[in-house]
């Protein structure tokens, strides 16, 4: 009992929160010295970061794992302090002042998650590709075909403008056309193509890189709503002030 008094107040105490940002920190400043020195870390944006970082040695992924856990244990803490925060100050009149540093702690939450989701099943490389070529794409069955590269030059024989035109296949079937435009990728089958680099000479190429982030739209959900908890608590505190 008295063990599990001890880590409720652990868990509820603003003060790990401090700490645990404090240890980060030093985690952080000890990565940046660490990634350097080693070629094992040109890997990391290549694959999901869970699935890299088992394959190393801990001797260089010491401080990433004491992140890892230190932000997972900073979850919690925030969790616990919300749900307390809630329940102690229900009674409040003032509503939008109670709940805006909660929505700022459930943003944090869902940045949280982005990262993790985005860690567990992230997917990147890149490809080469002519007109006609077939990429396979992965993960799943899905084929790549680019039937067109129209590219623009201007006068000095730089690139203008371009747009590359594909098509999704599967079991040898055509299910989905696409075109492919400067900031304006294909994404139809969740995976985000963009044309990375393309050249129009000795003949038509273009370089893709094909990615996936699943944890995007919690990320963008995480900061709008963290935003959204400090604009409102800002602008209460102003008008209390008045």
């Amino acid at each position: 009992m008295v063990i599990l008094r001890y880590i409720l107040n652990f868990l509820l105490s603003l003060r790990t929160t401090l700490w645990l940002l404090g240890l980060s920190l030093m985690l952080m400043f000890a990565g940046a010295f660490v990634m350097p020195g080693r070629q094992e870390f040109q890997q990391l944006h290549s694959m999901p970061m869970f699935e890299w970082i088992i394959k190393q040695p801990l001797e260089i992924t010491w401080w990433l794992w004491g992140l890892i856990g230190a932000l997972a244990v900073m979850a919690v803490n925030t969790l616990f302090c919300s749900v307390e925060s809630i329940v102690k100050k229900r009674k409040v009149t003032q509503w939008l002042l109670l709940i805006s540093p909660q929505v700022i702690h459930v943003g944090f939450l869902f940045i949280l998650l982005a990262h993790l989701l985005s860690g567990l099943g992230a997917y990147q490389t890149t490809a080469v590709a002519h007109e006609g070529s077939v990429l396979q794409l992965s993960p799943g069955n899905t084929l790549l075909k680019v039937n067109n590269i129209n590219i623009k030059l201007d006068y000095y024989g730089y690139v203008s403008d371009y747009s590359v035109d594909i098509e999704y296949l599967a079991d040898n079937k055509v299910i989905d056309h696409d075109t492919i435009r400067p900031n304006d990728p294909s994404d139809k089958t969740g995976l985000n193509i963009i044309v990375k680099d393309l050249r129009a000479y000795p003949a038509a190429a273009v370089l893709f890189q094909i990615h996936s982030e699943p944890g995007a739209v919690w990320a963008l959900t995480g900061g709008v709503l963290f935003m959204l908890g400090i604009t409102t608590l800002i602008l209460l505190k102003i008008k209390m002030e008045k």
